[in-house]
């Protein structure tokens, strides 16, 4: 066998046909959908793909690959890396390090804008905002156009970020948005489009891009002919990992690069999609193969290398109810005697218990904890559960929470470097300046706004008289910020740690454990380059801190995984337990508005089922304990099954109830006898006479 058929060997027929679509043949090579079922090999399949297309002559400099996140980008390239070199030996390395053009859609959108700056009226020195820092210049916005003084309550800070986002990237007019998914703002479209245009102003006076813009400076460059022809005449091939995922916004400019589809190969799983709520669109996979003329050519990968094929029948069965989809039935060669379990119970504290027992039996039959995983909805469905793991000293990690960039100290110092690296950004300024003792709010407005009006905004900074009360605080910010100016990279983040460390000190009582932090992020921070680099990388892809995981087990190799579902996209454990498979929880009370909301929470059911190897349990507790929702204060409150498991697909499951009944004893849920005590009765007995 050739060198070039053996690192194809290992592939099955549709994956071979999907790396080999349109290579060696005449003329532009023509789109492709690949319809990647869950634990189907899509990685290693778009991996092939593009190792595939060097070991056959295409420019790695000429290859666009996106992904949504970095580490996807970089293990891809990894194992591009590794393919290739089965070819093309040594120089693959060569090649494969010239694959420059991996990354994010932001990350990607960033470098692309820093490029061509001049041409759409950008200075290629902004920086960008992360969320939390948008919502707090847009709450700057707000307030200076008066709306926080309104009489009836404005909407959050938070709430108009989320709905100028949607409206972004959902390509959506605002009283569209207010109207499908912000109803209870829809009164005030007129003060909220006030809001946005000053909010858009406001980054553009001080240089500032957010998330959002990356991707719509992009679509607008990609919206001119001349642009789009120039940045998607630089790649002879775009391919597009997690495409489901993807929002009306990045379809556009992909749409605009690739008008006609040469070149393009996008790759994702319909039945996956369930990132609505980050403006994610189903329609954008569906529609693909009809947006093209010639329709582009589809390639359906439905062998799993995953799980059982127990576990692939119950979930197909759950997929196939859906209202519109492409047709796949995973299947596997891995057989299994048992069916899946769908296990009633009374309520959440016995599926706390049957949760621990379940995953205490594995431990003993070999399976480690962190081959285990607990799924749920929302974060605090597993509530009940994370009592029962601590009472009985399980260890666990719980997946949500903080990120690394939200920690308080950590955003003080990157807030230093952005200032130095942006003076006219007033959000970083605004928050390092009330750092110093005896800063307010008024003078650090007055200083920023001297800033403002000046050619050179250091320069201006220096001449800016000290606060009555902020003594040598405000020189030594002063001389800092003039320093670090002319410091060097990375030794100027050392700066501004030496400087940052006494307010740490003063503002936190655990400065010991997020002093830490600042030590990470100097480690991290020692891999880039350059300020600039390092902030924007940072910002757009941020690692997660310690504090982005509940109960860390500090002293334990082994622990059990808690995680939402949609933190488990892409992961894999031998068993799994997915919690209140019920009506309210899954699909969500949230989530049933229009069918749209209800297909989604049905693939979301089915991402969860899927993540199983050998083993998955849907808990099913038929009671609730509610504290003070209802007129009656708190009350239990009694749950049906999914409608995503109805009777038809029963006897795909094996079902029982937990704990087992003795005989003659009622089950969970089912009808208890009345009982009456006269416990009244009994107290005054125990005082009779004798």
């Amino acid at each position: 066998m050739s060198a070039a058929a053996a690192y194809l060997a290992n592939l099955n027929p549709e994956q071979r046909q999907a790396v080999e679509h349109g290579i060696g043949r005449s003329g532009p090579p023509q789109p492709l959908l690949v319809i990647a079922g869950a634990g189907s090999g899509k990685t290693s399949t778009l991996a092939h793909r593009v190792a595939h297309l060097i070991a056959h002559g295409a420019d790695p400099r000429r290859i666009l690959l996106l992904t949504f996140s970095r580490r996807a980008a970089a293990e891809m390239a990894r194992r591009v890396e590794r393919i290739a070199g089965e070819v093309l030996g040594p120089s693959a390395a060569i090649l494969t390090e010239a694959l420059t053009w991996a990354g994010t859609f932001h990350g990607i959108g960033a470098r692309l804008l820093r490029e061509h700056a001049e041409q759409i009226g950008l200075d290629p020195s902004f920086t960008i905002l992360d969320r939390a820092d948008s919502a707090d210049l847009i709450n700057l916005v707000r307030h200076e156009l008066g709306l926080s003084a309104t009489q009836s309550r404005f909407p959050a800070k938070a709430t108009c970020l989320a709905i100028y986002s949607r409206c972004v990237n959902a390509e959506m007019a605002l009283e569209d948005v207010l109207q499908a998914t912000f109803p209870w703002c829809s009164g005030w479209a007129a003060e909220l489009r006030r809001l946005f245009a000053g909010y858009v102003l406001a980054k553009q006076r001080q240089n500032l891009l957010d998330y959002d813009d990356l991707l719509l400076y992009w679509a607008q460059m990609a919206a001119e002919p001349l642009l789009a022809q120039e940045i998607g005449g630089r790649f002879d091939h775009v391919l597009v990992d997690e495409y489901q995922d993807t929002n009306r916004l990045q379809a556009s400019i992909l749409l605009g690069l690739k008008p006609a589809g040469h070149g393009l190969t996008v790759v994702g799983d319909d039945a996956q999609s369930i990132y609505a709520f980050r403006a994610a669109t189903v329609r954008n996979i569906l529609d693909f193969p009809g947006q093209f003329t010639p329709p582009a050519s589809i390639v359906t990968l439905d062998r799993n290398y995953r799980s059982t094929q127990p576990v692939l029948a119950a979930a197909n069965g759950v997929i196939a109810l859906s209202a519109e989809r492409f047709t796949k039935n995973l299947w596997s060669e891995r057989k299994a005697e048992g069916r899946p379990w769908l296990v009633a119970l009374r309520d959440e504290a016995d599926q706390a218990r049957y949760v621990v027992e379940r995953v205490l039996e594995n431990r003993e039959a070999g399976i480690a904890l962190k081959q285990q995983a607990i799924l749920f909805r929302t974060s605090h469905h597993a509530g009940p559960l994370e009592v029962e793991l601590t009472r009985r000293n399980i260890p666990f990690v719980k997946f949500g929470g903080l990120k690394f960039l939200d920690s308080a100290h950590v955003k003080d110092v990157l807030a230093l470097l952005r200032f130095v690296q942006n003076p006219k950004d007033r959000v970083a300024g605004f928050r390092l300046m009330q750092l110093i003792p005896g800063v307010g709010a008024s003078s650090a407005k007055r200083a920023l706004d001297r800033m403002a009006e000046a050619a050179d905004p250091v320069a201006a900074l220096m001449t800016v008289t000290a606060p009555s009360r902020a003594g040598d605080g405000w020189r030594e910010f002063v001389q800092l910020v003039e320093r670090l100016r002319g410091v060097g990279w990375p030794a100027e983040l050392d700066l501004a740690r030496a400087w940052y460390e006494p307010h740490l000190e003063r503002i936190h009582e655990d400065a010991a454990t997020r002093r830490a932090d600042l030590v990470q992020l100097a480690q991290i921070a020692a891999g880039y380059p350059s300020r600039e680099r390092f902030l924007t990388e940072l910002t757009l892809d941020p690692p997660d801190a310690t504090s982005d995981q509940a109960g860390v087990p500090l002293r334990d190799e082994d622990y059990l995984i808690l995680s939402t579902i949609h933190s488990a996209k892409g992961q894999e454990w031998k068993s799994v337990f997915v919690l209140n498979v019920v009506d309210g929880c899954i699909p969500s009370d949230l989530g049933t508005g229009s069918t749209d909301e209800i297909e989604e929470e049905r693939r979301l059911l089915y991402v969860a089922m899927t993540r199983a190897r050998d083993d998955l349990h849907l808990l099913v507790p038929q009671r609730f304990f509610t504290h003070g929702q209802h007129a009656r204060g708190d009350r239990h409150v009694y749950a049906a099954r999914t409608r995503f498991v109805p009777d038809q697909l029963l006897s795909l499951f094996e079902q029982t109830t937990w704990p087992v009944a003795a005989p003659g004893a009622t089950a969970p849920g089912g009808a208890a006898r009345s009982v009456r005590i006269d416990v009244g009765a009994r107290m005054r007995g125990m005082w009779a006479a004798g």
